[in-house]
């Protein structure tokens, strides 16, 4: 038993720990001993991951502090840490033990001295002003007289009392107001928002847009403006269509909102003095223009009815004045008259010209020739169209072989479309034209026909005839004993007292209406 006591090495009764163990205890160390910490430092690298989540470092001459900020924790910082600021964070600290890396959960952060503040501001000025922010071009003209005023503001406190009260002095105009909070956290993304929202109204809608918008606030310190020197803020005042009055503070106060604003006023009441104008002004400037408008018609119409007089006493006496005209009326009647008598003779002299002209021979003539000619027209209608359409075709292909295909081919397709495009056009030209011309052949056999025979027996008159030969006298009437009389419904044999013809028929009566010729 001595032997083993004598062997043993010193320490063997040292207690073993784990990896896990050691790493969880400095876990708790970490987290038990130092728990809720407030540290100032300078902010290094910043990191927003994809996730949501916000990494970055707080350093000082000899140390870095790893820093993080969960998701859901970002939207209640008062700001947003950027690179070389000098800040206090609040947070908790924690461990990893897997890794055996601490760090803290900033849960708070502010700006450490105005300093710092104007620093910042300096920086994030510079940046917009690079990005053509503050350039006097993009600015909007104000309306001269606004219909609908819209105010950011909140809706307690005497900024709001003191816009109202000016604008009921100056010149009534309708209001909306657009509460929102006008320091702390909430201010920034409120003011923004009111802005984007009023932007989205519709001009005709049951809420109308505003004219003009005034985003106000009373005097305080830097820390207390600063929800109007965001970026967001600064942003939203760049982006909207309606023009924006910033009326921020005092005088003396500048923000960032009052570089981007297309008008800033020194103070919320002349905020509302830029909007509208005095409605006194401009009753006063009204009556004066109606005096003068007044004035200068009555002199206007005055030296009218002068000069008018004036020139009156220049004309001559009203019978003097109508005595050639009335001369000239009567010559002209006179002339008239005649003229219209030789019109009529010529007329009349043309008309029985053209009525001796027309005969049913004749115009069955022209019918059979019109016909014959239409008909070969349509005959020669298509082939010829077809081989219009085939020497185009064939002249475009030559034309084509010669040029380069590359740079034309655009051309002779689009040659090639106009070329169909136009072929059935032509065709309904041609019928169109064929159509036109069997109208006129109708008409010209309702003219014939008109002025046949055929309507004159329709009235009781009747055709002699001999054979084929039509009797106009009697004497040959009575050489030709047997005769043929056409009437409206058919034809009769008679018997005259001559000596019939060969081929003859039997005796008939004689007609009581002689013939027509």
């Amino acid at each position: 038993m001595m032997e083993l006591f004598e062997d043993a090495s010193p320490g063997d009764n040292t207690p073993e720990f784990s990896v896990s163990e050691i790493a969880g205890t400095v876990r708790r160390l970490v987290e038990t001993e130092l728990g809720w910490v407030r540290v100032r430092g300078e902010v290094g690298r910043v990191v927003r991951a994809r996730s949501g989540h916000m990494y970055f470092d707080l350093k000082d001459d000899k140390s870095v502090l790893s820093c993080m900020t969960w998701k859901g924790q970002v939207p209640g910082l008062s700001m947003i840490p950027e690179e070389g600021m000098e800040v206090i964070v609040e947070g908790k600290m924690t461990a990893s033990g897997m890794q055996s890396k601490f760090g803290l959960n900033v849960q708070k952060i502010a700006v450490a001295g105005e300093g710092a503040l104007m620093a910042m501001l300096e920086k994030r000025k510079k940046a917009l002003a690079a990005e053509g922010l503050f350039a006097e071009e993009r600015k909007q003209p104000l309306p001269y007289l606004p219909e609908i005023i819209g105010v950011v503001t909140s809706p307690q406190g005497a900024v709001i009392r003191d816009i109202l009260h000016r604008l009921r002095d100056r010149f009534p105009r309708k209001v909306l107001i657009w509460p929102v909070a006008v320091q702390g956290k909430e201010c920034a993304p409120q003011v923004a928002n009111a802005i984007r929202g009023f932007n989205a109204m519709s001009p005709g809608g049951a809420l109308p847009r505003p004219d003009v918008l005034i985003v106000a606030r009373g005097g305080g310190s830097i820390e207390d403006l600063w929800g109007f020197n965001e970026e967001i803020v600064a942003r939203a005042t760049a982006e909207s269509q309606i023009p924006l009055i910033s009326a921020v503070g005092h005088e003396t106060d500048t923000t960032l909102i009052d570089f981007v604003s297309d008008r800033r006023a020194p103070t919320p009441t002349a905020a509302a003095e830029i909007a509208v104008p005095v409605r006194r002004d401009l009753m006063i400037w009204l009556r004066e223009q109606e005096t003068r408008l007044a004035r200068g018609v009555g002199q206007g119409v005055e030296r009218r009815r002068q000069r008018l007089t004036d020139l009156s006493r220049l004309l001559p006496k009203r019978e003097a004045l109508f005595a050639d005209p009335r001369q000239r009326l009567d010559r002209a009647d006179e002339a008239l008259t005649r003229s219209l008598e030789r019109m009529v003779e010529r007329k009349r002299a043309r008309l029985s010209e053209l009525s001796g002209a027309v005969r049913p021979r004749v115009l069955t003539a022209r019918i059979a020739s019109e016909t014959t000619r239409l008909d070969d027209r349509a005959q020669r209608l298509a082939p010829g169209l077809s081989r219009a359409v085939l020497r185009k075709r064939d002249r475009l292909e030559a034309v084509t072989a010669r040029l380069r295909p590359e740079p034309i081919a655009q051309r002779v397709d689009r040659q090639k479309r106009e070329l169909d495009r136009l072929a059935p056009r032509v065709v309904a030209m041609y019928r169109a034209r064929l159509a036109a011309m069997g109208d006129r052949l109708e008409a010209l056999e309702r003219m014939r026909k008109s002025l046949g025979y055929e309507a004159t027996l329709q009235r009781g008159y009747a055709v002699v005839r001999v054979g084929d030969e039509v009797i106009t006298t009697a004497g040959a009437a009575k050489e030709a004993g047997a005769l043929e009389i056409e009437f409206r419904d058919g034809r009769v044999s008679a018997q005259t007292g001559g000596t019939p013809k060969k081929g003859g028929g039997g005796r008939t009566p004689k007609p009581e209406q002689g013939s027509l010729f």
